[in-house]
């Protein structure tokens, strides 16, 4: 199946998992991070899940899967064992419009959930288009080793420094010019020597700006 890679903002948005065992655990973990209106659908849930209930994280409805359930939802995830419910889950989203991911089951689904490295706002999504799991964790493993918190404070400094450059009203060629210069530079491994000076000598010679001083004390993890 072709995939087209998005990232979906779901700040908000009711999204509704179906399960709540481990594998509902993960993507319940994941919905938390996008900062969704989640709700689960279950007889029974971990322990984990529990606590995200008891703190209000989550929203439980307790019982057998209802299409009522997944009224008014933006996505729906079935990870229950039951393959007559996923059937059920999959029939009813196409009715209704929703998008709709079956654990383990590609042929029902129209996103699939890539293995993700995550530095702060830095994110690199691994798919194999729901052919290895494995794989696409493994190379998760090795992206991680590869691009360590430094990526994260650099994305911090960019962002600040792209509101300041772009408020100048220069042309976009002249800002494009800027920011490759700069991430040309020796800066990351200033970043990862936590040589505050440096790095602003740094920025100041190649943009003329200077960056904000918060990001000194984000040299730590």
């Amino acid at each position: 199946m072709n995939y087209y890679p998005v990232f979906i903002n779901i700040e908000n948005r009711k999204c509704v998992v179906i399960g709540g065992g481990e594998v509902a655990e993960r993507k319940v973990e994941r919905l938390i991070t996008g900062k969704a209106d989640v709700v689960v659908v279950a007889r029974n849930l971990t322990s984990y899940l529990e606590s995200l209930v008891d703190n209000g994280t989550i929203r439980h409805i307790q019982g057998e899967y209802k299409d009522t359930h997944i009224e008014g939802a933006f996505i729906v995830i079935g990870a229950t064992d039951s393959d007559d419910v996923n059937k059920r889950i999959y029939r009813d989203t196409r009715e209704k419009g929703i998008l709709v991911n079956i654990v383990d089951d590609p042929e029902k689904c129209d996103f699939i959930l890539p293995s993700i490295m995550q530095q702060g706002d830095l994110s690199i999504a691994i798919s194999t288009g729901g052919k290895s799991p494995a794989l696409a964790r493994t190379l998760r493993e090795e992206l991680e080793t590869q691009y360590g918190h430094e990526y994260k404070i650099l994305l911090d400094i960019m962002g600040d420094l792209r509101a300041k450059v772009i408020a100048q009203g220069r042309t976009s060629d002249d800002n494009k010019k800027l920011f490759e210069s700069v991430l040309r530079s020796d800066i990351l491994d200033h970043i990862r020597e936590k040589n505050w000076d440096k790095i602003r000598k740094i920025i100041y010679d190649l943009t003329g700006e200077a960056i904000h001083s918060k990001f000194a004390g984000d040299s730590e993890p």
